[in-house]
């Protein structure tokens, strides 16, 4: 019997062909990112399995959380199923009182949380200093905060290069400073920084639109069609501070009827240039006579100007001038002003350039507080017709004032009426000086004596002591020889021979 067989070298049953492998390439050496990876999920890998044989162990089992330490610490590494979210059962209005009542440092991490918290953290938001100017164009701010109230505008509308590492401050404008700033003008703000006045309008219009209940905002650069669109359909804006400003944009608030508060800057030095002058402010007196604060920073104007804002605005109780750029014989047209009460005066290069005879000056009958800050009081025309006009206050305020000297701080004799008066800063006042005018005053209770350097305890003459010693209220801080006295006293460092003693020691 003849058997076919077949030619096979390896009659193996469990034979296979074997194949080379193709020629693979090297493969990449691991990063270190990578082996760490690596290392963390085998670790996370080990835990999940040794919870898994813990979990399968019956009952009865030794290995329990008290024989076994590291099992509590297992099962916090691991990472469960997140539970039921009871927050999800609560009312959008519920939440916003919960989170209204927790800190406002906690706003912005409560947010993260998920997006319904984004979204009422948005809510929750009513003042907001915008610095994008896409995120207002778009429309993305009506979406992120629904319900604000106080928006600031400035930085979003002035294009400067964020990149840089020099900052410029004043006030409230802050500018980035880069290599662009031309020495030719010196103004950090040139026209091309600023967003076109016509984008300005329909960014106010928006703002308009979807925020009639706005109370306050910042703006720079507008012009009277965004204004007036902010003036029709936001009734309720009480403060409005415009940078940057002009006569004629001063028509778009004519029509804001409630405003109450309103700052306007028209030039900063080494920032930006405009003007302002009895033109606008005859246009802001007739259109707003509910004003009770205002401000004017860098503004020109005169007599004619602040008169139409004391005949036209009869609740005007504060104004500032903050480097005013007045003619002479603006004082004159305070009287006019029936109901003010603080007068403040902020880096004024001079009072008033031609007040005039003081015979035609006459006086403030309401006003109550006088504030000097800064100024150069080296006119002693300009300060007794400024006293003169201001006779009836009841509080000085000089701080950081140049000029101030013995016969020109005389003049405030004039005012016999000061309850309070609070001197910083006044470096050319002396003893002398100071004692001839708070002895004239029988009605001074409170004095305030800080950084006057011309002002010595060892000068102190009797009477000035006995005046001192039925004041209400007294802070006496001279010079730095009196802090270095203050902070000795008791050691027995210092002798009465060789260091004054401290006057509030002496009463």
């Amino acid at each position: 019997m003849s058997h076919s067989t077949e030619k096979n070298p390896n009659p193996s049953p469990n034979h296979s062909e074997i194949k080379t492998p193709p020629r693979s390439k090297r493969p990449r050496a691991l990063s270190l990112p990578d082996i760490w990876l690596k290392e963390q999920d085998l670790k996370y890998a080990f835990i999940k399995m040794h919870l898994k044989s813990v979990s399968s162990t019956p009952s009865h089992s030794p290995l329990t959380s008290s024989s076994h330490p590291n099992l509590q610490f297992l099962q916090s590494l691991s990472i469960d199923p997140p539970g039921p979210d009871y927050f999800s059962h609560l009312s959008d209005e519920l939440l916003l009182q919960i989170f209204s009542k927790l800190p406002i440092s906690q706003h912005v991490s409560n947010s993260l949380v998920c997006k319904r918290w984004l979204y009422l953290h948005g809510r929750l938001v009513q003042s907001l200093n915008l610095t994008d100017w896409s995120f207002i164009e778009s429309g993305r701010v009506f979406l992120r905060f629904p319900n604000l109230s106080d928006i600031n505008i400035i930085s979003a509308c002035i294009r400067t290069s964020k990149n840089s590492g020099i900052l410029v401050t004043h006030k409230s404008l802050s500018v980035h400073v880069d290599a662009r700033l031309s020495p030719t003008n010196g103004f950090v703000v040139q026209n091309d920084d600023l967003v076109p006045s016509n984008s300005i309008d329909q960014v106010l219009e928006l703002l308009a639109k979807n925020y009639p209940n706005l109370r306050r905002i910042v703006v720079v650069g507008a012009r009277e069609k965004g204004l007036s669109s902010i003036a029709n359909e936001c009734h309720t804006l009480q403060e409005l501070e415009f940078h940057c400003c002009g006569d004629l944009s001063l028509k778009g608030i004519s029509a804001c009827q409630n405003l109450q508060v309103v700052k306007l800057i028209g030039s900063i030095n080494g920032f930006y240039s405009s003007v302002v002058s009895d033109i606008g402010l005859t246009i802001l007196a007739q259109g707003c006579r509910r004003l009770v604060k205002l401000e004017l920073s860098g503004c020109e104007g005169s007599y004619d100007g602040i008169k139409a804002i004391g005949q036209c605005c009869q609740m005007l109780e504060e104004l500032t001038l903050c480097d005013h750029r007045m003619d002479g014989g603006w004082l004159a047209a305070l009287t006019f002003c029936g109901n003010l009460k603080t007068l403040r005066l902020q880096s004024c290069k001079n009072v008033d350039s031609s007040p005039g005879s003081p015979q035609h000056l006459g006086s403030c009958l309401t006003l109550e507080e006088l504030q000097l800050q800064g100024c150069q009081l080296r006119d002693k025309q300009s300060v007794e017709a400024l006293f003169l006009v201001c006779e009836n206050v009841r509080e000085i305020v000089l701080q950081n004032c140049w000029g101030l000297e013995d016969d020109v701080f005389g003049l405030a004799c004039i005012c016999r009426r000061v309850k309070i008066l609070s001197l910083e800063g006044c470096s050319l006042l002396t003893t002398g000086g100071l004692e001839s005018v708070v002895l004239s005053w029988k009605e001074l209770q409170r004095l305030r004596v800080v950084s006057c350097n011309k002002i010595k305890d060892g000068e102190i003459t009797p009477a000035l002591a006995s005046l001192f010693s039925v004041f209400k209220e007294l802070k006496w801080r001279p010079d730095s020889r009196f802090l270095l006295s203050s902070g000795l006293a008791g050691t027995g460092v210092g002798k009465k021979d060789l260091l004054a003693t401290p006057f509030y020691a002496m009463i």
